[in-house]
């Protein structure tokens, strides 16, 4: 099951778009409360960013340049719109 996680985040990386936003992967795997406290979203998303950081680990332990990058800087949320079939590097015109 990890491994299938890996390629599928090597994807997302790479540009490629997912047939279902990722919050729909979560949700088939864990459900709502794997990143949702009582599976609602918080209004600072603070949880849902811990969230992340407890799976996947924290941005400076991604080996790829974007990630260590902005470490300290954004959080996952920032890039990462879980619930929108977008990638990760449609979100860098936002800042960049």
């Amino acid at each position: 099951m990890l491994r299938i996680f890996g390629l599928t985040f090597l994807l997302i990386l790479s540009g490629y778009v997912l047939a279902e936003p990722i919050a729909d992967t979560h949700a088939e795997m864990s459900g709502c409360e794997s990143c949702h406290i009582n599976g609602e979203p918080s209004d600072d998303m603070v949880h849902e960013n811990s969230s992340c950081v407890e799976c996947h680990g924290p941005l400076s332990d991604f080996a790829d340049e974007t990630h260590q990058g902005h470490h300290d800087v954004l959080e996952c949320s920032n890039c990462h719109l879980a619930h929108d079939e977008v990638t990760p590097s449609d979100s860098c015109v936002n800042c960049h």
